[in-house]
Formats: C-alpha cells, structure tokens, sequence
C-alpha cells in the first residue's frame, strides 16, 4: 500500500548495510558517550557484551540493543553523539 519506510535497495537488489554512526553521521563505536532519541534513555553508553552490542543508560541502568535503534529512513541509529572514550 504505502511504502514510505520501506529501505532502498542497491543496485544489486541488496539492502544498505546497518551503519553504526549517529543520526549526524558521526561513527559510533563502543565506549561513545550517546543521547538517546528514543525509549526515554537519556544519556547512554555503547557497551559490548557476548549477545552484541548495547546502548546502556547512563541514568537509569536500562539496556538496549543496538538494532533497536535503527531509523528506517537512513539505517542510521536514533542517537546523537556527545563524547568519545579517550
């Protein structure tokens, strides 16, 4: 009916990949310091663990996995960066 979340295919009839890289385009990886745009998580951690990645907030305890925070439109995650781990 209506397609308008629907992900673009590429040229050879693949998905985009997911990308690990805030809604700005700056690339994340682990031990980023994140504000959520979703699930109410305030400031977050990238974690790993043996399940994957996870954002991890920083004010309530509460983890989610990464792929929980794709936005449909760009496979870009639902996050804006604030710092890197030194």
């Amino acid at each position: 009916m209506f397609n308008f979340f629907k992900r673009k295919e590429n040229s050879n009839g693949t998905h985009a990949p997911i990308q690990m890289v805030d809604l700005d385009g700056q690339s994340l990886q682990v031990g980023d310091i994140v504000e959520s745009l979703r699930y109410d998580m305030g400031k977050c951690k990238i974690i790993e663990s043996e399940d994957g990645l996870f954002y991890e907030s920083l004010e309530s305890g509460k983890t989610v996995h990464y792929m929980r925070m794709i936005d449909a439109a760009t496979s870009f995650q639902k996050v804006r960066k604030i710092s890197s781990q030194p």
